[in-house]
């Protein structure tokens, strides 16, 4: 059973990859992710916070507001080790690329432009495979447009892009107007692939302390669907490899974005909750499926079940919303 797939020009035995996660910190960790069969590993994320932190930048910023607003600083954590570092996340790369055979993808989370982006030659240099840029801005003033928030993005990409060799991929949220229309503005600016979607953890409230309470889900299945819904919908209309995270658990959710149009599925989650180990049952389920159903191969099945191939490609549009909505049956 063929199982192989490729993302970002890398050759891939399956399309199960870890996504980012605290397990990634652990050298021990990867080897034990490649041992169950993870065809590549993205490393946890490096905040754009931290980068700029190295050159006192936020330091000074943080320092200028103590007296006035000493209660914000307690919203960040200690950036000089959080995630390692700077220096400590090279370093992890160039372990990490020792320890295993699988491609290593580096993850840096970021808001803006700057030097920092500097930074991303040195992650090649590390060694990393390609380049995973997680952009996560909540834009409050009303006075930004949409299309200043996507003008921004765009140039984001373009400039990190044009500064490696590596691939980068961009790692989106689901909150855009016009899905398709950013999708191929970053595929121009020189993304080589996009994964869908980053998962946004929103805080709660704290009704007798009053506070603000940060809190993690882990993710279920049904997020799944939406993350199915855009691949099937951008498969072929954008020259860009499609990555999937977010609700995917077992071996036929794998199947699923498979046929929807992915590349590779990035999981995390799932092995939070059932360990590393999970890997190789999600693997195992795939091939039992194909084997049943006659599947030789991931490539055989890639794409068909997205818009362009399916019967009835209103299915994605509105009139299945129409169609769900009237489907369900009141209970006396």
């Amino acid at each position: 059973m063929d199982l192989s797939t490729s993302y970002l020009g890398l050759n891939l035995k399956n399309p199960v990859v870890i996504s980012a996660s605290p397990l990634c910190e652990e050298i021990a960790n990867i080897r034990k992710m490649e041992d169950a069969g993870a065809a590549a590993v993205v490393l946890h994320s490096l905040f754009e916070e931290q980068l700029t932190l190295e050159s006192q930048e936020l330091d000074r910023r943080l320092s200028e507001t103590t007296g006035a607003f000493a209660e914000a600083l307690s919203y960040f954590p200690d950036m000089t080790s959080y995630n390692l570092g700077p220096e400590g996340y090279l370093e992890h790369i160039r372990k990490a690329k020792a320890a295993v055979s699988i491609p290593i993808i580096a993850s840096l989370n970021a808001v803006s432009g700057g030097a920092w982006i500097q930074f991303a030659k040195s992650i090649e240099q590390a060694g990393a495979d390609g380049l995973e840029l997680n952009i996560f801005t909540l834009q409050t003033d009303p006075s930004v447009t949409g299309a200043q928030i996507e003008d921004a993005y765009c140039a984001l990409v373009r400039e990190v892009a044009s500064s490696v060799r590596i691939p980068v991929a961009v790692k989106l949220t689901p909150y855009f107007t016009a899905m398709a229309n950013i999708a191929r503005r970053l595929e121009q600016a020189g993304a080589r692939g996009l994964v869908l979607f980053n998962r946004l953890y929103q805080p709660d409230f704290d009704l007798e302390a009053l506070e603000v309470k940060h809190t993690l889900e882990l993710s279920t299945p049904y997020e799944a669907l939406l993350r199915l819904h855009w691949v099937a919908i951008l498969y072929g209309r954008v020259n860009v490899d499609l990555a999937v995270t977010g609700g995917f658990h077992s071996g036929q959710d794998v199947l699923k974005a498979m046929m929807a149009g992915a590349r590779i599925v990035a999981i995390a989650s799932a092995v939070l909750r059932n360990g590393i180990s999970h890997v190789a049952g999600v693997l195992a389920e795939m091939q039992a499926w194909m084997q049943e159903h006659e599947y030789e191969s991931v490539r055989q099945m890639q794409g068909s079940m997205s818009q362009r191939s399916v019967a009835n490609p209103n299915a994605f549009l509105r009139s299945n919303y129409m169609k769900v909505l009237s489907s369900y049956t009141l209970r006396a």
